[in-house]
C-alpha cells in the first residue's frame, strides 16, 4: 500500500524542499534595498493615494453583470456542444434558439448603450 504512495510523498517532500531552500536563499542573499514607494499599500491596479470612500460608476457594476449573465449562459452551451449527437436535432434546434435569444439580449443591450463606458 505505501509503494503506490510513494511517489506522491517524494514529490510533496522535494517540492517542499525546493521552496523552503528558495527562501532560506532569498533571505541570505537577496537584496535588501528598503524604500518607502515599495512599502507602501497598492491593490487591484489603485494608487495608495486613493481614498476609502471612493466609489464606483454605476456603468461597473452593470458591465460585471452583464459579463456574468452572458458568461454562464454560454456555460450552458457546452455539455449540448459535447453531447449533441446524443440529444440529437431538437437540442440543436434548442440551441439555436438559445442562441439567437442571447444575441437579441445583446443587441437589446447594445442599443441601450449598456456597453457604453462612461
Amino acid at each position: 500500500m505505501l509503494r503506490s504512495y510513494l511517489p506522491a510523498i517524494v514529490f510533496l517532500f522535494l517540492g517542499g524542499a525546493v521552496g523552503v531552500a528558495f527562501a532560506v536563499l532569498n533571505t541570505y542573499i537577496g537584496p535588501r534595498r528598503a524604500a518607502r514607494h515599495k512599502q507602501d499599500p497598492y491593490e487591484c491596479g489603485l494608487p495608495s493615494e486613493v481614498r476609502q470612500g471612493m466609489r464606483f460608476g454605476i456603468s461597473f457594476y452593470l458591465m460585471a453583470m452583464l459579463f456574468i449573465l452572458f458568461d454562464i449562459e454560454v456555460v450552458f452551451l457546452y455539455p449540448i456542444a459535447i453531447e449533441l449527437r446524443a440529444y440529437g436535432s431538437y437540442a440543436l434546434a434548442e440551441t439555436v434558439t438559445f442562441i439567437g435569444l442571447l444575441f437579441v439580449a445583446l443587441v437589446y443591450v447594445w442599443r441601450r448603450g449598456a456597453l457604453e463606458w462612461r
